[in-house]
């Protein structure tokens, strides 16, 4: 080998191993190197450009032991820290992954139909995006009055609450409400105009991260989905795809079943306050259906709610409105979601309460949304994994 910068140096160079666009010129003084780039010219071939794989290491030498142990400790450690400092953009990561495997059925369904995917995930984000914004346009205007309606009236609620001959105020005293507002409201950092104003930012800049990710999720899906199989080993892989797209269509179905059911109460609910002169309907409509996507406690937050600003109708309408919330929560329990989710999601009761206290405690509103589809997923990998194992052990 001879040092030279001439083009036709460096082609014959890289022939014999060394990238001619990597440390030229090449010369004698790389010594061994030299030889591996001479026997990395003879492996690469035009199938496998960059070699075959090599032989593997020896697991049980102890420098390789200590190695993968002080190695392990490392890597965990700086991935709790890496998910301590990312919390939360993992978060909406996760998140825009979940609503990306909800609107996948609607996404395959068109494909099926012989649609291009890309045309079929153009169809699906285009028509939700015209749905929620003319949902916007639409319910924006009287949103805005309801709540400036509701500023103004403050006040008199206010006083209503510190008023014990009232029924709001006989309520605050026995459930302490305006303790449980002012908490509410101090620990979301939302005291003072100034801290409304960073919440509302955020809350905005959130969501339109959000919306970007979970379209980029939904066009690369069947991408992501490769790559996550070809992390299984091969012998695995076969078993890993079937449960896996089993997990996956739970998923979606969960979502897209969860977003009817809570349409349909936001819905009853606006037919039912209009019906009866309640104020703020469309306002407590959204609130219903938005609250009632969190499982278990978000549709008894939200009767709640409902209920007390009937009740500064009138007692009866107050009452009246009690009954609708429990009625509704009977047949939302125990005929819409076994009828709409329940074909995707086979969750017992008792799992169901347990994963969504534990999805609160842990990432709050978020956990408490996604933990039905976790507990599904964690059972389905239980009852096709974990105990036939257990039971053959």
């Amino acid at each position: 080998m001879t040092s030279s910068s001439d083009p036709a140096d460096e082609t014959e160079s890289a022939a014999d191993g060394h990238h001619e666009l990597v440390s030229q010129p090449h010369t004698d003084d790389e010594g061994t190197v030299a030889e591996a780039e001479a026997e990395a010219a003879e492996i690469s071939t035009p199938h496998q450009p960059l070699g075959p794989l090599g032989k593997r290491l020896d697991r049980r030498s102890p420098f390789l032991v200590g190695m993968a142990a002080a190695a392990g400790v490392a890597v965990t450690y700086g991935l709790i820290q890496l998910v301590i400092g990312a919390q939360e953009i993992l978060i909406l990561l996760g998140l825009a992954l979940f609503l990306a495997i909800g609107l996948e059925p609607a996404v395959s369904w068109l494909v099926g139909r012989r649609l291009p995917r890309w045309l079929a995930v153009t169809t699906v984000v285009t028509v939700a995006l015209v749905a929620v914004g003319g949902f916007l346009t639409a319910a924006i205007p009287v949103l805005v009055d309801q709540a400036t309606a509701l500023v103004t009236a403050a006040p008199e609620y206010f006083r209503q609450v510190q008023d014990h001959s009232t029924i709001l105020g006989q309520l605050n005293e026995r459930l302490r409400l305006q303790q449980l507002v002012e908490t509410a409201f101090s620990g979301a950092g939302l005291t003072g105009v100034l801290g409304a104003g960073k919440a509302v930012f955020n809350a905005v800049t959130n969501v339109l991260i959000l919306v970007v990710l979970t379209i980029y999720f939904v066009a690369d899906l069947p991408r992501f989905r490769t790559a996550l199989y070809r992390l299984i080993p091969r012998s695995r892989r076969p078993r890993a795809v079937l449960i896996g797209d089993e997990i996956f269509a739970k998923v979606g179905g969960y979502v897209l079943g969860n977003l009817a059911v809570s349409a349909i109460a936001g819905l009853l609910t606006l037919i039912w306050l209009l019906s009866f002169g309640v104020p703020y309907a469309v306002l407590l409509a959204i609130t219903v259906a938005v609250l009632d996507l969190i499982p278990i406690v978000g549709s008894t937050v939200a009767g709640v709610l409902v209920s007390l600003v009937a009740f500064t109708v009138s007692p009866p309408v107050g009452l009246a409105t009690v009954g609708f919330v429990v009625v509704y929560r009977l047949l939302e329990d125990y005929l819409l979601i076994p009828k709409i989710i329940g074909s995707a999601v086979k969750v017992p009761a008792l799992v169901t309460i347990v994963a969504v206290l534990l999805g609160g405690t842990l990432l709050g509103i978020i956990g408490a949304l996604v933990a039905i589809p976790v507990a599904a997923a964690v059972l389905l990998l239980a009852e096709e994994v974990l105990f036939p194992r257990l039971d053959t052990a």
